[in-house]
């Protein structure tokens, strides 16, 4: 699709969507979502350009087409490092979360998973997958990711909770489909999908088999009402001047997804009650989704950086010592990121269904070192910004005929740049670091894809500690 007709099928949608309140029938012009569709609609547009062709397309192994990558199954490691260097690519040009990975990352572990749980129990999941894929592709859809719960107590497993829909499950079984009821929290760019691919949250065991399912559905369906979360600073978006919204044109969302007995027909369930792949299912996905940071995080950071570089030129301090270490160790901190996503990307192996998977160990790495180094990154750029960060006068203000002259003679630095480009700096520094953009860039670094101990149990797991041990008692000349 182009950006037109992305943005065109999504206002044929017809959906139950609640907005600070209230009901809204119109949610692709509403101010508050249209910044966070116009980075979902880059992903279209940059797939139409030339120069980007090799990163933003692909030719896909189940109809041998060009497709838009975000739609594809990883063929190779060349595959999964373009992965990266398109999401930062996006970053860069958005400054924000662009949406499409979560679908991209669901597609890819539900390939591998569906085609070995076939093997193992005689089921017939992976070529139900493959045929809801090729539409998929042949539509060029956005599909939303749905897998955190709200879990409720969380000491208890999902069938021991006192209300059962804590957890998304199957509440009746049909000849023609499921019937599902539950929620998904923190749902990125859930207005901006077609579809909705919905992933058991954790692993599972025998008594919470009816929560082991992975179906995708409309994002219309009946019985599904999606509430927009709050941001830092997200009324900004709603008043009528420029200069204090920070990212002009880009921005993010997230919902609460209310799945009230929804129904779905069986040629588009990928598990139903296998709960020995759930787990499978939940760490090949983290596993995709944290590499994934290691591109777009970098894209993010690299807007971050150069907004610290321009207000140290704009303010006259680009040339002391301290603030030169400083950008220069930005810079270290967002590379080390990129080259974590990379190397778990070249690091890469088949699966038994031919998609690509990443090393899973090194992605976990890419994804820890993701849940600090944005803050360290975003410290340092407060550092440099200096408090007219947080003191800045509203754009208002400088309208005023009264104050406005004074705040644009005494909020002036280098005598080479206006007052109003320092300003609309600040704000997109501000942005990034304390406002909606920060939702994306840092909270999401931190929670996103697994909170930091879910890296530390998977480092630990796959680490091969015994392997290690080995080899330094070899060295000390130490017998078995």
């Amino acid at each position: 699709m182009t950006k037109d007709e992305y943005i065109a099928s999504l206002r044929a949608l017809k959906r139950r969507v609640f907005i600070l309140g209230e009901r809204v029938e119109n949610v692709v012009d509403h101010p508050l979502i249209r910044p966070s569709l116009n980075a979902c609609a880059m992903t279209y547009e940059l797939a139409q350009q030339p120069e980007y062709a090799d990163l933003m397309r692909a030719t896909s192994n189940l109809t041998g087409q060009t497709i838009n990558r975000f739609t594809h199954l990883h063929q190779s490691t060349a595959d999964l490092v373009a992965k990266v260097k398109m999401q930062r690519v996006l970053g860069q040009k958005t400054g924000c979360c662009f949406q499409r990975c979560v679908g991209m990352d669901a597609f890819n572990a539900l390939d591998s998973v569906t085609c070995e749980m076939d093997r193992a129990l005689g089921t017939k999941y992976h070529a139900r997958f493959r045929a809801y894929l090729r539409d998929v592709q042949m539509r060029d859809l956005v599909v939303d990711g749905a897998m955190t719960d709200p879990k409720g107590d969380r000491r208890l497993s999902p069938s021991q909770q006192a209300d059962p829909d804590l957890f998304v499950h199957i509440v009746e079984r049909k000849s023609d489909g499921i019937v599902v009821r539950g929620a998904k929290l923190h749902q990125t760019g859930a207005l901006n999908s077609h579809e909705i691919i919905v992933m058991p949250t954790q692993s599972l065991a025998e008594p919470d088999k009816d929560y082991a399912a992975s179906f995708a559905i409309p994002a219309d369906a009946p019985g599904i009402v999606m509430i927009v979360g709050r941001q830092p600073a997200d009324t900004r978006k709603l008043e009528s001047g420029q200069r204090d919204v920070g990212n002009r044109e880009f921005g993010g969302h997230e919902a609460v997804i209310v799945l009230d007995n929804v129904f779905v027909p069986w040629d588009r369930v990928f598990m139903a009650g296998e709960h020995a792949f759930s787990g499978m299912l939940v760490e090949r996905f983290a596993g995709y989704h944290r590499q994934s940071y290691g591109g777009c995080k970098t894209g993010v950071g690299d807007v971050l950086i150069g907004a610290a570089q321009s207000l140290a030129q704009y303010q006259g301090t680009d040339k002391a010592s301290h603030v030169k270490d400083k950008i220069v160790e930005m810079i270290h901190l967002n590379e080390t990121l990129y080259a974590c996503g990379i190397a778990c990307s070249i690091e890469g192996k088949p699966t038994a269904s031919g998609t690509y998977l990443i090393d899973l160990l090194l992605a976990n790495v890419t994804k820890l070192n993701v849940t600090r180094f944005p803050y360290e990154i975003a410290r340092l750029a407060q550092d440099i910004a200096g408090g007219l960060l947080v003191t800045l006068p509203s754009e208002k203000d400088f309208a005023n005929s009264e104050v406005g002259a004074v705040l644009e003679k005494y909020l002036r630095g280098v005598a080479d740049y206006t007052t109003a480009d320092r300003c609309r700096m600040l704000r997109l520094l501000e942005n990034l670091t304390l406002g909606p953009g920060a939702a994306a860039y840092l909270t999401e670094s931190l929670h996103g894809a697994g909170s930091p101990q879910a890296q530390r149990i998977m480092l630990a797991r796959l680490a091969d500690l015994e392997t290690k041990t080995r080899l330094a008692k070899r060295l000390a000349g130490i017998g078995d």
